[in-house]
């Protein structure tokens, strides 16, 4: 038993550590994904949280001094109402929600004010050679709260309430002094956090203004994205119709008699019309093998007598096909096996057909040749849409697909294919 516990006690902590990863990588992807209000409002908290520590810190010696004038339970209660807040602003600033931010945050400003009444209740008059009353020197960490805690007009009026305050608090308990003073200190906290209020006012303004042209930008985007979709759509079914709905009706009129090959390229239309009505099954990849056999039964289909050839790098086949992208390069394929059969036929000799798929790391390339008659690609009239839209354009519109045709006159076609995983 002592043996089995040691053993398990590292498998307990390793699984204790994973599952913990995915509650970080949660939190990480939410704080990823927020907003930029909430991202500025996040670290807007922390910042103001962490300089209210520090000015708690760096007001002890003069609160300690200014101590002597109030008792020590006033002392200790104004210290804990100006800075205590921001402590835990700058905590819940790291994790915590946006209304959660803004509700300490509203707390602390309040929390200020409330010290700033105080004031003047818990100490007594203090000597010529004390310039300013603690509170006062801090008047601006207030403001800075109600900026976040509050919108504009609130935080302006809060600005405009607090400065009286720390005004009349730092003249209430100072020797001397008379209305101009009072003035002056209403002036210069009021200017001085006038200039930091405009500041966060301006980074939030900024921030949400970020959010409204994102999501414009993403309304725009999703617009684009969807005519691009539909524009796709439409050209994959016009494609659809030409190679396969056409070309069967044609070989039919043509035929003249009813034929096995014609047979099975009726039932492949229809086929092909259901799967693009919606049918779904089979794999979502291919593997090299599945790809050749996939392009070769294709081929095979049009006219079993063109020859198919596979080639394969050894350890440099381990292609991984979408099959919508293996359909794309069979469909493009077979519509220029059918032109062949229907264009390149010459008087007196036959014509020789041949496809070549070459296997390699991530990618795919087919190569379809005939001797036949060929043809003048600048000749070829605009509404011929089997070389355009058929097989240039189907394969333009694969993700890494590529489709190259040569021909001259009297000297054959070759069709070139090509795929990669990588673009």
């Amino acid at each position: 038993m002592t043996v089995s516990s040691t053993l398990d006690a590292p498998d307990e902590r390793a699984a204790a550590r994973e599952s913990a990863r995915p509650r970080r990588r949660g939190m990480s992807e939410r704080f990823r994904n927020e907003p930029a209000a909430d991202r500025i409002l996040r670290r807007l908290g922390l910042t103001f949280g962490l300089a209210g520590v520090i000015a708690g810190v760096v007001e002890i010696p003069e609160m300690l001094d200014q101590s002597r004038f109030a008792p020590a339970t006033w002392s200790v209660t104004l210290a804990i109402l100006a800075f205590g807040p921001f402590a835990v602003m700058a905590a819940v600033s790291v994790g915590m929600s946006r209304r959660v931010i803004q509700v300490v945050a509203g707390v602390a400003a309040t929390s200020y004010v409330a010290a700033t009444a105080l004031a003047p209740l818990a100490y007594g008059e203090m000597t010529e050679q004390t310039t300013s009353l603690w509170l006062y020197r801090v008047f601006s960490l207030g403001v800075l709260a109600a900026a976040l805690a509050w919108r504009p007009p609130l935080a302006i009026a809060y600005l405009a309430l607090a400065a009286a305050l720390a005004a009349l608090a730092n003249r209430g308990v100072l020797a001397g002094g008379d209305a101009w003073s009072l003035a002056g200190d209403f002036a210069r906290g009021a200017g001085l956090s006038a200039l930091f209020l405009w500041c966060a006012v301006y980074a939030r303004a900024a921030a949400a203004r970020v959010d409204r042209e994102s999501a414009i930008a993403s309304s725009r985007a999703a617009g684009v994205a969807g005519a691009t979709a539909r524009d796709r759509e439409r050209a994959r079914f016009a494609a659809l119709i030409h190679d396969a709905v056409l070309s069967t009706l044609l070989d039919a009129s043509r035929g003249g008699t009813e034929s096995p090959v014609l047979r099975r390229q009726a039932e492949r239309t229809l086929a092909q019309l259901d799967e693009a009505r919606g049918g779904h099954g089979g794999p979502d990849r291919l593997n090299a093998q599945s790809a050749i056999g996939f392009l070769r039964a294709a081929v095979h289909e049009v006219n079993p007598a063109v020859d198919f050839t596979a080639r394969r790098w050894a350890g440099h086949d381990d292609l991984r096909m979408p099959v919508r992208a293996a359909s794309s390069v069979a469909a493009a394929l077979t519509e220029a096996v059918r032109n062949s059969l229907r264009h390149a036929t010459m008087p007196g000799r036959t014509v020789r057909r041949g496809v070549t798929v070459t296997v390699s790391a991530g990618g795919i390339r087919v190569i379809f040749r005939d001797d036949g008659a060929g043809f003048d690609l600048r000749e070829v009239p605009a509404d011929r849409l089997g070389i355009s839209v058929s097989i240039l354009g189907r394969m333009r519109q694969l993700a890494g697909g590529a489709a190259f045709v040569e021909s001259e006159p009297g000297e054959g076609t070759t069709v070139t294919l090509v795929w990669g995983s990588n673009g």
